[in-house]
């Protein structure tokens, strides 16, 4: 299995100020406390993605990476707005381990994703080969359509199934329509199924039908062939104890597929669409 989504940080309240203090968040996650984990849940590789908007934080991941052959992939994150960004891409795209960007399009507002500048970095990326991260809650989706439509050349893979409005027993109407229109985007390369335990914001423990039920419509709306696994670990231990008790539920989830479905959904996928 290949973990196609989960972070690294040297924990410090000044560069992840978005950590609550008082959290299991609260401290360093390094490549000690991946490799016991991803042991413990019998991961064999995996992507790790930027945490925070710096671009001494992309080297930091790269220079890990080549410590770790765990670590498949890398999602950093470059300052796309800037004219010579460009310069920044083409040099960490030298290493074989970045394969993607990815901009923290969640805090931004609607007219971010439309903006001139910030398209001239994006369209930069089907030159050297990157993915492009797309990180969106479930209300920016129709803004998310419409960056996909003006960038049509570069590959996009979705982040924890655009973090839907999650309550206990439904399945968001608009996230459904949302999804489904995204899916029609043939540069809509993969969505990860990760995340989905810390957006239910009103419940305080996720309920498993509800999580099986959105498992079930993202491999409906974007087919086996796109899907894969993501454990957004460290964050995901908000709300599950350890690293394998996320890696349980999607074992349980993928179980009734076919082999050929769940090796797609829990390796291949991820492997195809960066290149790993």
């Amino acid at each position: 299995m290949i973990d196609s989504h989960h972070h690294l940080w040297e924990y410090s309240p000044r560069d992840y100020p978005w950590i609550p203090q008082d959290s299991p968040l609260a401290q360093s996650y390094l490549i000690p406390e991946l490799e016991a984990a991803t042991d413990d849940a019998g991961v064999s590789g995996t992507v790790a993605v930027q945490a925070r908007q710096s671009i001494e934080e992309s080297d930091w991941l790269i220079d890990l990476a080549g410590q770790c052959d765990l670590i498949r992939g890398i999602v950093g994150w470059v300052p796309l707005i800037r004219e010579d960004v460009r310069e920044d891409l083409e040099r960490l795209s030298r290493y074989p381990k970045f394969k993607g960007v990815r901009h923290v399009l969640q805090e931004e507002p609607d007219a971010y994703f439309l903006r001139d500048d910030f398209h001239r970095g994006l369209a930069q990326l089907p030159f050297l080969d990157l993915r492009f991260d797309l990180l969106i809650f479930q209300r920016q989706l129709p803004v998310a359509i419409q960056l996909a439509d003006r960038q049509p050349e570069v590959g996009m893979i979705v982040d924890h199934i655009a973090k839907p409005e999650a309550r206990n027993g439904r399945v968001e109407e608009d996230w459904k329509t949302g999804m489904r229109e995204l899916a029609r985007r043939d540069n809509i390369l993969g969505v990860k199924f990760s995340g989905l335990v810390t957006e239910f914001n009103q419940d305080p423990i996720p309920d498993p039908g509800t999580i099986r039920a959105y498992f079930s419509e993202t491999v409906e709306i974007f087919g086996v062939d796109r899907v894969m696994i993501g454990t957004d670990w460290p964050v995901c231990l908000l709300r599950v104890e350890a690293y394998r008790d996320w890696i349980g539920t999607v074992k349980d989830l993928t179980a009734d597929l076919s082999p050929a479905e769940r090796l797609a959904i829990e390796q291949t996928n991820c492997q195809r669409c960066y290149r790993l």
